[in-house]
């Protein structure tokens, strides 16, 4: 019940609605009880002797009337709770789906996809199952239990006590399940959210399947995993099945207690034919809502072991987020970032230590280094995707704390070593960042990030789709693409991270040649492990181990014969092999 207020929560916003067809569902319910005492009267007429056809007309046409009425309202109560639930758990999602936006690096790092996924799917439908169809049940039995029991005990007190003996039973043994049920129900959901993540994973990585030949070993952890999905579904459906035929059975009871002892006081003359005929019918009404208990439950456990999932994502906190932020913010000025140390969660190594940096509005860095060097967690600090101490970043004389999100993330053009396309055209691609659908300002993108060519020669030209992750592109089109997307937001800083990695010299060469002139008022970051393209940089960076071991321009940098000479001697070696190849 602590679950179910919890549950209830979330549909304040709309308890008008659903008093409303709550309103609908007593009407339903007690008008209900009026067609067992026609037919009793019809009978006893009939049994007398004394019923005409007058009377038989007269009477069914009542009959027809209040199913009309209760046709009428039921439709009303369905759309109102049915229809409101639904809205419930559309705000659910939107609220979901928004925190999760908000949530940071660190969350998606720790957290799988299947897990997410079987939240807005399975998890919220069992909490609309609780709120729609669980509300109406709980009513239902109530009130049917309620006034079913008032018109019995006016028939006959004894037959009543006597029938009723072994419902309770029936709330005790839903109850008894209830607890298992909630068990399993949990284990389903996890089970669910392990298949979804395997095959969300085995889907994203097919050209990695496929190209080490690994299909029957992932088809065998798909077996398991939905080997294991079937069993817990299995174990519920079991308890879930068990229950229900012992509920029927146990009310079978109090039909037999009817029959035996109800039929002798039809016989005695202590009820008439009539009356034995509306209690039969009564009893069958109140059965329902005593069957309705263990529906009931197991609802409300599903929805409380689901809200309980959904809710501990709900209240996660928000790790990165605005506070006593500036909001006349802005990125266009220098880089300063000051005795820099930063270190992931849990994890007891930084990976960058005392880094010193001062980059001029307008200027270039580039930034080159071995793998795990500490690249990439440099520029993700700088777009304050993870918590950093005051006083250690500034951009154009503001703290990076107090520098909104919005207009730090708005400002800066982030091109990341991975391109991630969305499963759209290309136009719509490169258009992501913009409100408005500009095609001369797509095409001047694609243009600068030399995809223009590639993209016209495609069947479809910008209005090709190029499927989940961009699956129909290669790594450089990809990239370009990407590269594109960035260029459309004219940002005030502009991080390039690897993203030419997969294009050959040549193409580098004239993209970077094509940025030139659309760098030259912009602060920009350029990440690479070739030098060819950060040699023209105003400003070069070695990082090694987190830390800054060399520094200056790209002259300077070979004349001191260090870290930085030896990857420019590897790749002049590397670029004659190729050459002579």
């Amino acid at each position: 019940m602590k679950a179910f207020k919890r549950m209830l929560k979330y549909t304040y916003k709309y308890r008008y609605k659903y008093l409303l067809g709550l309103v609908f569902l007593l009407v339903v319910d007690i008008i209900q009880l009026i067609p067992p005492k026609i037919i009793g009267f019809l009978t006893d007429s009939i049994s007398k002797g004394t019923a005409t056809p007058n009377l038989l007309l007269k009477y069914i046409g009542y009959i027809i009337l209040i199913a009309v009425v209760a046709s009428f309202s039921r439709f009303v109560w369905r759309v109102l709770i049915f229809g409101t639930s639904r809205r419930v758990e559309y705000d659910m999602r939107s609220k979901l789906f928004r925190h999760l936006q908000k949530m940071s690096l660190n969350f998606y790092n720790k957290t799988k996809t299947g897990d997410l996924m079987a939240l807005a799917t399975n998890d919220l439908n069992a909490v609309r199952m609780a709120l729609g169809p669980g509300i109406i049940m709980i009513t239902d039995s109530l009130v049917l239990t309620i006034t079913t029991l008032s018109v019995m005990f006016s028939v006959n007190v004894k037959l009543t006590l006597l029938c009723i003996i072994p419902l309770p039973f029936i709330a005790l043994l839903a109850i008894k399940f209830g607890s298992k049920i909630q068990k399993r129900f949990t284990k389903v959901q996890e089970a669910f959210s392990k298949l979804t993540d395997m095959i969300q994973e085995n889907f994203s990585g097919i050209r990695v399947v496929k190209s080490f030949v690994q299909e029957e070993k992932e088809y065998e952890k798909f077996m398991k995993e939905n080997q294991n999905n079937f069993d817990q579904n299995m174990k519920l459906v079991k308890i879930w099945g068990l229950m229900f035929p012992l509920v029927e059975l146990i009310a079978s009871l109090s039909y037999v207690i009817l029959v035996g002892i109800g039929g002798t006081f039809v016989v005695y003359g202590n009820i008439s034919l009539g009356d034995f005929m509306s209690f039969n019918i009564y009893l069958g009404n109140l059965i329902w809502p005593m069957m309705a208990i263990g529906w009931v439950v197991n609802l409300l456990q599903r929805g409380a072991a689901s809200l309980g999932r959904i809710e501990e994502v709900l209240y996660h906190d928000v790790e990165i987020y605005d506070k006593n932020t500036d909001e006349n913010a802005t990125l266009n000025g220098d880089i300063l970032i000051n005795n820099l140390t930063f270190s992931y969660p849990n994890s007891k190594v930084p990976a960058i230590s005392n880094i010193n940096l001062k980059l001029k509005k307008g200027q270039t860095l580039g930034i080159i280094g071995r793998t795990g060097s500490g690249k990439s967690t440099l520029v993700n600090l700088l777009l304050h995707l993870y918590n950093v101490e005051d006083g250690k970043i500034f951009i154009n004389g503001y703290d990076i704390n107090r520098i909104p999100l919005k207009t730090l993330r708005e400002g800066i053009g982030f091109v990341p070593q991975e391109a991630f396309l969305f499963s759209t055209t290309v136009a719509e691609n490169i258009n992501l960042p913009q409100d408005d659908f500009d095609m001369e300002k797509i095409i001047s993108s694609a243009k600068e990030s030399d995809i223009y060519d590639n993209i016209m020669d495609f069947k479809d030209g910008f209005e090709t789709v190029v499927g989940e992750r961009g699956v129909t592109l290669s790594g450089g089109q990809k990239q370009r693409i990407s590269i594109a997307r960035t260029l459309i937001k004219d940002p005030d800083i502009l991080i390039f991270d690897d993203c030419l990695s997969a294009v050959d010299a040549k193409t580098e060469a004239e993209i970077l040649h094509n940025l030139k002139e659309l760098m030259k008022d912009k602060t920009s970051i350029i990440i690479s492990h070739r030098i060819s393209a950060i040699r023209d940089s105003d400003i070069i960076i070695v990082l090694d181990n987190g830390k800054i071991v060399e520094s200056g321009i790209h002259k300077d940098l070979i004349d001191k014969k260090g870290f930085y000479y030896d990857i420019y001697e590897k790749q002049l070696i590397e670029e004659k092999l190729q050459e002579e190849v």
